[in-house]
């Protein structure tokens, strides 16, 4: 990807985090990248091409701090999704944008399949590890179950509803519940 297009997507998650999917503009972008809008029309050709790229964008930062490094299954297990509940900038903003674009895909139809997609790629990724942690597991439900816990206890973190010591208290236990007899 070019510095150019990385510098415009950059933005769009920025004010995506700031405005909304709602308050994204063009004209706002461009100044946010500091490039004309002619040059965001190039490269997205129009506002659902920016979000789509935004989304595409958003899930390629969140790999960056979510990647398992070390540790037994379940240890890994629980880095991964802790790292999508940490009090860093670049986590906070990539989250709610995330937030943003899935609760747009209400309203933004063209957003659904590549929102479905990421989905199914994270709770692919996250099932694979609960499968090492035990194989007795429905691996696959286990993981949406998980996927949909980290967005909602992000959401009620971004909005203030629960403290984020308590979100991450509440997943770390969900993954520590995890059993042959039992699931999260």
């Amino acid at each position: 990807m070019s510095e150019r297009r990385t510098q415009m997507l950059e933005a769009a998650v920025r004010v995506i985090a700031q405005d909304g999917v709602r308050g994204l503009r063009v004209e706002k972008l461009a100044a946010e990248a500091g490039v004309s809008t002619a040059l965001i029309y190039y490269h997205f050709k129009d506002r659902a091409g920016i979000l789509r790229a935004a989304l595409e964008h958003v899930n390629h930062r969140a790999r960056l701090y979510t990647e398992p490094t070390a540790g037994d299954p379940r240890a890994r297990l629980e880095q991964m999704l802790l790292g999508e509940l940490q009090d860093l900038p670049q986590v906070r903003e990539t989250s709610v944008a995330w937030g943003e674009l899935r609760a747009s895909a209400a309203f933004h139809e063209e957003l659904r399949s590549p929102l479905r997609e990421a989905t199914e790629a994270w709770n692919s990724d996250v099932a694979a590890l609960v499968r090492e942690v035990d194989p007795a597991l429905d691996a696959d439900a286990v993981a949406e179950r998980l996927t949909a816990l980290v967005e909602g206890l992000s959401e009620r973190w971004h909005s203030g509803s629960v403290s984020l010591e308590r979100a991450r208290e509440l997943l770390a236990g969900a993954v520590r519940h995890l059993s042959c007899h039992g699931s999260a």
